[in-house]
């Protein structure tokens, strides 16, 4: 190896980095495919944002919320450590990179059409050290014989048309609720809908989907290392396989891995009513190793705010789906993202939309008030409703979801359940938490390893619903 290819390497391994995550399961899996990149090219991942000389921030733009609380976080951390680079990426960096480039501290905006091409960017990055004389900055010259499809000037922005990405970017994601003890899987990316309210397609593309092949041999790595549950995520996750060729079915897909695999319990995360049909619902109640768990958005239980918000489906549609899931797996549980103060939504259509989720038996809600987002029909809408009634309808839509999932785990009294250990939390160590196939959460009372099959009896205790342990069914753990 020459003088100079041992320079690189050690200066590879003498720069740290960090990523600080925002957002859904489809952005956490993102950072961990780059996580997965930058290990495999010798960088070291930092023990946090302060002792990093890479921060990698990866930003959500689903609410104005998120995108302040980005800002912040670059903010903050930039203050922690000055001389940190920044690479800010991400759903915002797509939407809005300019808003972030000029934030202190922020070296690089990498939108997602050009996220991976950030392994890349570090590169560049380690072969020149931070001085004076760059000013922090990485100069042309230092970026080797490694192109950059768009790179502009001093904001050093790389962005492009994200409707001309084609790569999949994923790797498992380890953490989360689970805590590395139940992995997430993305085996589908972007969405050709055009929800009124949502920005997510212009910042994330179209329809792309892992092939079969990956997908198995990921499931079939995890299942080998020890992990019991996998979940599978995806931006829009009815609609894999269709840019397939040849086209692939979800259904056709939970089906091989059921058969090629090990996998002991598989979950899926949020997916369309209208892709939730008899046959899915079938197969889901011919095995245990499916999790009886269908999280279906439905924003509004109004036709006319459904049609405003150009959803496709009605709220009969959705009701139908409810009545197939409970008719073949009774105690299935079933969730769902509502918005609150759509613009034009009047109280009448608020208290549809409240009458129709108290006659189904959801377990739980997601409620998000509503966010103008730029680009996207809703923001430009006439009748936007004045953010105190928004808050308003909010706050009794979360009450009317804290009822609905106490009504749940009431109906789940006598029963006994085959739960999942996670890992216990540093507040409650003596305590366990544990997870059910149809998703109810709870603390077992006993300080058990994780990623062990516990049954437990669901009992009240103290006004609380709470798992008495049966018996553990193994003792295997990773």
């Amino acid at each position: 190896m020459s003088k100079a290819a041992v320079f690189k390497l050690l200066w590879i391994l003498m720069t740290t980095f960090y990523i600080e995550q925002f957002g859904c399961r489809a952005t956490q899996a993102d950072a961990a495919a780059i996580e997965r990149q930058l290990r495999d090219r010798g960088f070291v991942a930092a023990t946090g944002s302060a002792c990093a000389d890479v921060v990698i921030v990866n930003t959500c733009t689903v609410t104005a919320a998120a995108d302040a609380q980005a800002r912040d976080a670059i903010r903050k951390l930039h203050a922690r450590n000055p001389a940190a680079r920044v690479i800010a990426t991400g759903c915002y960096a797509q939407r809005a990179p300019e808003e972030l480039a000029s934030l202190p501290g922020v070296s690089w905006v990498v939108g997602n059409s050009h996220k991976p091409e950030i392994p890349w960017l570090m590169d560049s990055i380690a072969k020149v050290p931070v001085n004076e004389s760059t000013n922090g900055f990485v100069p042309a010259s230092a970026l080797g014989e490694e192109q950059f499809s768009l790179l502009h000037g001093p904001a050093k922005i790389l962005t492009g048309n994200i409707f001309e990405q084609r790569e999949f970017l994923a790797a498992p994601v380890m953490g989360g609720e689970g805590n590395h003890t139940r992995p997430v899987v993305k085996i589908q990316d972007g969405c050709n809908s055009r929800c009124a309210y949502c920005v997510i397609p212009f910042v994330r593309g179209r329809s792309r989907s892992l092939q079969p092949i990956e997908v198995i041999d990921e499931i079939t790595r995890l299942s080998a290392s020890g992990y019991r549950e996998i979940v599978l995520s995806g931006i829009n996750l009815g609609t894999y396989g269709r840019d397939l060729s040849p086209r692939v079915e979800l259904i056709d897909l939970l089906q091989r891995i059921l058969d090629d695999t090990t996998v002991e319990r598989l979950r899926i995360s949020s997916i369309e009513p209208m892709d939730v049909t008899e046959e899915l619902i079938a197969l889901f109640a011919s095995t245990d190793r499916m999790a009886q768990h269908f999280h279906m958005p439905l924003q509004s239980g109004s036709n006319r705010v459904l049609a405003a918000m150009h959803r496709w489906y009605r709220a009969e549609h959705y009701a139908r789906r409810v009545e197939l899931i409970r008719e073949r797996l009774p105690n299935a549980a079933i969730g769902a993202d509502v918005i609150a103060g759509f613009p034009g939504e009047t109280d009448a259509d608020h208290a549809e939309t409240v009458a129709f989720i108290e006659r189904l038996p959801f377990s739980y809600l997601h409620v998000f008030s509503f966010s103008q987002r730029p680009g996207t029909r809703a923001a430009d809408l006439p009748n936007q409703v004045p953010p105190p009634v928004v808050k308003s309808r909010a706050r009794e839509l979360r009450a009317l979801g804290e009822q609905k999932a106490q009504e749940f785990r009431r109906s789940q009294l006598g029963r006994v359940l085959r739960v999942l250990t996670l890992r216990p939390s540093e507040q409650s160590p003596e305590t366990t938490p544990a997870i059910s196939s149809n998703y109810m959460q709870l603390q077992l009372r006993r300080k058990l390893p994780s990623n062990e099959w516990v049954n437990v009896l669901i009992a009240e205790r103290e006004n609380k619903i709470v798992g008495e342990i049966e018996d553990v069914v193994t003792a295997t753990t990773v």
